[in-house]
């Protein structure tokens, strides 16, 4: 395990390194690794791994700075600078939002006045009725619009790291079409049957599944949203790990019954849609690359531990996408996960009482200190309460995304068929599941015990003081046992 994990590292160093020397097409350092990979490869044990650990540090450092050179390089750059208005053809690559009168969403675009612009992204700002139109588009649709370029300033620089390289306001929506993508069809048509499955519920009842199921918060009323942030269960409102898993073991039965390598290519065709369906966001990256390797390791013989796994993901996925650096969502996946990789085995085995508690608590716990270095610095505070609130409201997750998907793909297959009582009757498990965790979420959020970083600080100078009081006293009195049981020589003499 040590490898993977000094390789990680060298990634992380590798990529800071990169954003501070800045753009470039950083040819040196991208040979200079490639040279290393292939002396890593000759060279084998830790004189391998201390190679292969600079190899990825230079391959690291020459992808963010050609990242952050394909952003400078842009050749909608200039005109942006310019404000000039443009013709522009492309495709969406997520799916619209924003206030009532005001939608914008990212755009890849394929050409601007009838000049290729090489795939670039920017991100569509529409109002008044364009912005109507445009919020009933989705991920993968194409449009083309006549619109003003403008540079990305103020709030709109952040969407820099997810590759924007302009922002540009909407004149008009010229025309719109679905997507030519199969798989992006295939995809927006299930979201759209499983989304219609739960018409029935309420509003806010049907919003929240739509996040927990698809990741889709958009018409969660922002005061749920800070509940849910503030208990410490917001992380339920992203696609997890743990929904990549239910949806293979919903296709489990139907993959169990081919060979290894059709279910294999079979589990990734599922990855690949769900993938699609929940708009790749980067905490559905973490667990599909992570699923990803767990069934290739199974088709290869050679199963993998999680915290293998999880390194090999990580540093597969910021290789390809430097900018995930600068993902919170990404860093909040990726840490809770290492937390209950490596903290929650050692809490479990120092707590009390039932298996099944002990697990719960201890997995609770170990993603909550994983995230916490990162909550700390972004959001200013840890909300204490988290532990209990999790503990409520985690066992009906599972219940809640297997139900949930299966009744709403139900549902909106056969919207109409059934009788005028029959989508409610399926959909009351759902509700009730859902209004448990809104219930939980609002009560937590009402006393969250919130702890910023001088009391996290503090915290952690008690824990470590008790801590190393309590090994004093164990190594004490382990050597006074030690010199009371000692038999004297007479005495094992005469025996």
């Amino acid at each position: 395990m040590t490898g993977p994990l000094a390789i990680l590292l060298g990634v992380l160093s590798g990529l800071m390194i990169g954003e501070r020397f800045g753009p470039s097409d950083a040819v040196m350092p991208m040979l200079t690794g490639i040279a290393l990979v292939v002396l890593a490869y000759i060279f084998r044990g830790r004189g391998g791994v201390i190679i292969a650990v600079l190899a990825v540090a230079f391959l690291a450092t020459a992808c963010m700075q050609r990242a952050l050179d394909g952003i400078e390089s842009s050749p909608l750059r200039a005109p942006a600078t310019q404000y000039r208005s443009s013709h522009l053809v492309g495709t969406l690559v997520e799916d619209p939002s924003g206030p009532r009168f005001v939608a914008h969403a990212l755009m890849r675009v394929a050409s601007f006045d009838g000049t290729g612009a090489g795939g670039r992204t920017v991100v569509a700002v529409a109002g008044g009725d364009d912005a109507s139109r445009l919020r009933v588009l989705e991920s993968g649709d194409m449009l083309t619009i006549d619109g003003t370029l403008e540079p990305l300033e103020g709030y709109d620089a952040r969407l820099r790291w997810r590759h924007a390289v302009a922002r540009v306001r909407v004149n008009e929506l010229i025309s719109f079409s679905g997507p030519t993508n199969p798989v992006a069809r295939l995809a927006n048509y299930l979201r759209e049957t499983v989304l219609r499955g739960t018409s029935v519920l309420p509003p806010t009842e049907r919003s929240l599944l739509a996040g927990f199921l698809l990741g889709d918060t958009r018409s969660v009323p922002e005061q749920v949203v800070d509940d849910f942030r503030s208990s410490g269960l917001g992380h339920l409102l992203a696609v997890s790990g743990a929904n990549v898993a239910f949806v293979l073991a919903l296709a489990g039965p139907v993959l169990r019954r081919f060979g290894l390598g059709t279910r294999f290519a079979g589990g990734c065709i599922v990855l690949l849609i769900f993938g699609t369906m929940t708009r790749w966001e980067p905490s559905v990256l973490r667990a599909v690359a992570m699923a990803t390797l767990v069934m290739f390791a199974t088709y290869v013989g050679r199963p993998a531990t999680g915290a293998r796994v999880l390194t090999l993901a990580v540093t597969a996925l910021l290789l390809a996408d430097p900018f995930l650096l600068h993902s919170v969502g990404f860093l909040l996946s990726s840490a809770a996960c290492a937390g209950i990789i490596w903290i929650s085995p050692w809490i479990a085995a120092r707590l009390c009482g039932p298996p099944v508690l002990r697990e719960a608590i201890a997995t609770t716990m170990g993603a909550q200190l994983g995230v916490t270095p990162i909550l700390l610095p972004v959001f200013g505070t840890v909300p204490l309460v988290a532990l209990l609130a999790n503990l409520l409201a985690a066992p009906v997750v599972g219940p809640l995304t297997v139900w949930g998907l299966i009744t709403g793909a139900i549902g909106g297959a056969v919207t109409g068929v059934l009788g005028p009582g029959a989508p409610w009757i399926l959909q009351l498990p759902t509700f009730t599941l859902v209004r448990w965790i809104r219930t939980v979420a609002s009560v937590a959020a009402v006393h969250p015990l919130a702890i910023d970083a001088r009391g996290a600080w503090a915290t952690l100078s008690v824990a470590a003081i008790v801590g190393a009081v309590r090994v004093v006293r164990l190594q004490t009195r382990g050597g006074i046992r030690g010199e009371g049981d000692r038999p004297s020589a007479s005495v094992s003499g005469s025996r």
